[in-house]
């Protein structure tokens, strides 16, 4: 889906998404080095992660759209072959 035809809860929703995921990796330390968030922040921002993908899930079944779709390229083979049916036409009398 397109940003233009998202509405403007669902575009807040994922720049929130997108911000809050840079600061997560921004703030993330080298292994080996203490954390910089405490337990009960993490916790938080985990917290704030789940209402955000329940809100985009709410908003997408309202829409009627299917949130089991993945992305795929172009030229990757199908899982399923579509078969056309070919009915023939009504019977001549002579």
């Amino acid at each position: 889906m397109a940003d233009k035809e998202l509405t403007k809860e669902q575009r807040i929703l994922r720049v929130l998404r997108k911000v809050l995921a840079n600061i997560v990796k921004d703030a993330t330390p080298a292994p080996g080095t203490p954390q910089l968030l405490s337990e009960g922040t993490r916790t938080d921002i985990r917290d704030l992660f789940g209402l955000i993908a329940e809100r985009e899930a709410e908003l997408a079944e309202e829409a009627g759209l299917n949130r089991n779709e993945k992305p795929y390229f172009t030229d990757e083979p199908q899982q399923t072959n579509v078969v056309k049916i070919h009915r023939p036409g009504p019977k001549k009398i002579n």
